[in-house]
């Protein structure tokens, strides 16, 4: 099959938030659009707002007025479900409820013909459940969209145990024709998005209940070194946390009681109170009436400092001098394959900013014991210098017998990243440290002390998700190239996390999720099976 022919109707089943938008983008693409509401008056309600959003882009020049008309003209209040007999394709936007869905479909198959496509845009229901009991199951397929629809890219195509491949494929080309960038999965809990961003979530609440830092700390590390459009915080306030601690339980009940799925005690709290974001004016962040962030809220801030103005919220370490003497390892070995382009990238920030480096060897204590893995990256004024790899500083001090240890987290571009998280062994004598703060502060960074948790911030982060996808892909959800698309169009990322995990290292990966696992003895940080393969393998997700 291909794209449903544009002369054939599309009918939408529901005219809320998603249902509109969904009309919307099928008018717009040329498609005659019937939209059904059991209330006539949100149908009206429905077009008044599509033609309004229409007119906006026409005044701000982003589409031609004749264009506008014509899409206007394309849709159609059905007063009854028996008008959209005539519809090629049903995509169905109702309350997210089993058998509600399933009363509808029931419904359609009495009504439209024998090649109608029946789609349900839902984000959680498995596409298998909805389908059971039809007499034509296998046209059955997800049309997963994203809020808001016309803006969102992604569309996630689902196929149920019973949906053709040729029907999975006519929405995915439909889904394409209308714009967007589709993606295939099978249909399991939480399908691309809504599993593969649990732990974005959960290692940022995992940070917080350890008192590495504040959410607005967290936050801003995540922003600002990783690179991701919102920190972890302001995005559950964004959705709600009613909303996201329900997908969270969903998720986790559905692989029944799989411990990476955990939800978070803090966030179960936090909708106990009633604290669920902007729209109760407090959650992570308390609102003023526009709903801006005026403060970070107390239960949400390790030291309780909840009145803090925005600039004071997240901490930064106090200038330090620039450091006297700066070498840079060489001949790592090992290291340079573990984490290493990661380490050359922040090199060059530091040449880059004027700071001479000098090359120095590996110990020879190193070399001759072969850990050259645990080669430090850099020496700075007696600080030996890491890229995290999953232990704390304070272990990793240990480990390598050297007291001043300081460790850096992964940013997804030290050339342009305005911040850099450091931590520093329990050990560490204050002048090594500050030594090293003065020279990332010489190349730049805003430098943000974490509290010396394993793994720090982006880097445990990038991990897990890294560590989901790949498990998603060895299980057969999608593909490596739709889980990164998936991620990077459905919510923003900066960079898919396979491509992420190519970028620095399936050896880093592996090595960060296996020091997180021994840290905290919790199968939450097994290792996927098809990330041991790649790393056995010296293969990559990506070519």
């Amino acid at each position: 099959m291909a794209a449903l022919d544009a002369g054939r109707t599309v009918a939408v089943i529901g005219s809320g938030a998603m249902g509109a938008g969904i009309a919307q983008v099928a008018a717009v693409a040329g498609y005659t659009v019937r939209l059904y509401d059991t209330r006539p008056e949100a149908v009206d309600k429905a077009i008044a707002g599509i033609a309004a959003a229409l007119d906006k882009l026409v005044a701000k020049e982003r589409m031609r007025a004749a264009d506008c008309t014509a899409a206007i003209a394309r849709l159609h209040a059905a007063a009854t479900l028996a008008d959209v007999a005539d519809a090629g394709m049903v995509v169905e936007a109702i309350v997210e409820d089993l058998a509600a869905k399933r009363t509808l479909f029931a419904q359609l198959e009495d009504i439209v013909a024998g090649d109608c496509i029946l789609a349900t845009n839902t984000s959680s229901i498995s596409v298998t459940a909805i389908a059971a009991g039809l007499r034509l199951p296998g046209r059955v397929a997800g049309m997963h969209f994203f809020n808001p629809v016309p803006l969102m890219a992604l569309c996630e195509v689902v196929s149920g145990l019973a949906t053709e491949a040729g029907v999975a494929q006519a929405v995915f080309d439909t889904a394409a024709a209308w714009g967007k960038s589709p993606v295939h999965a099978r249909s399991t809990p939480g399908f691309i998005v809504n599993r593969l961003a649990r732990p974005f979530y959960a290692e940022g609440w995992r940070l917080l209940s350890e008192q590495a830092a504040d959410a607005a700390t967290i936050d801003a590390v995540m922003r600002e070194a990783g690179g991701f459009r919102m920190g972890p915080f302001e995005l559950m306030d964004l959705i709600g946390h009613d909303v996201n601690f329900a997908v969270t339980q969903s998720v986790f009940n559905a692989y029944f009681g799989d411990p990476r799925f955990t939800p978070s005690v803090l966030q179960q709290e936090m909708v106990n109170a009633g604290f669920l974001g902007r729209k109760a004016g407090r959650g992570c962040y308390q609102y003023g009436d526009n709903g801006t962030a005026m403060a970070a809220a107390p239960a949400a801030v390790a030291d309780g400092a909840g009145g803090r103005h925005a600039a004071a919220w997240v901490a930064a370490e106090a200038p330090q001098p620039k450091p006297e003497y700066v070498s840079y390892t060489i001949e790592r070995g090992a290291a340079h394959a573990v984490g290493g382009a990661v380490v050359d990238a922040l090199a060059n920030r530091l040449r880059a900013a004027g700071i001479e480096i000098a090359q120095r060897k590996m110990p020879e204590t190193i070399r001759h014991t072969g850990a050259h893995d645990d080669a430090p990256a850099f020496h700075c004024n007696g600080a030996a210098i890491y890229l995290t790899d999953g232990r704390s500083a304070t272990q990793r001090a240990r480990d390598n017998q050297h007291p001043d240890t300081v460790l850096f987290d992964l940013a997804l571009d030290y050339g342009s990243a305005r911040r850099v998280a450091v931590a520093c062994a329990d050990q560490c004598a204050p002048s090594a440290y500050n030594a090293v703060v003065g020279l990332l502060q010489a190349a730049g960074f805003i430098v943000t002390r974490l509290d010396d948790v394993p793994g720090m911030a982006v880097m445990r982060t990038v991990a897990m998700l890294a560590n989901e996808a790949a498990d998603a892909v060895n299980q057969g959800v999608c593909s490596a190239a739709a889980a990164d698309t998936a991620m990077q169009k459905g919510v923003n990322y900066p960079r898919g996390p396979l491509a992420w995990a190519d970028a620095i290292g399936i050896g880093q990966i592996v090595r960060v999720l296996a020091n997180l696992a021994a840290s905290y003895g919790e199968d939450r940080y097994r290792l996927s099976p098809l990330l041991r393969r790649r790393h056995a393998s010296g293969g990559r997700f990506h070519d």
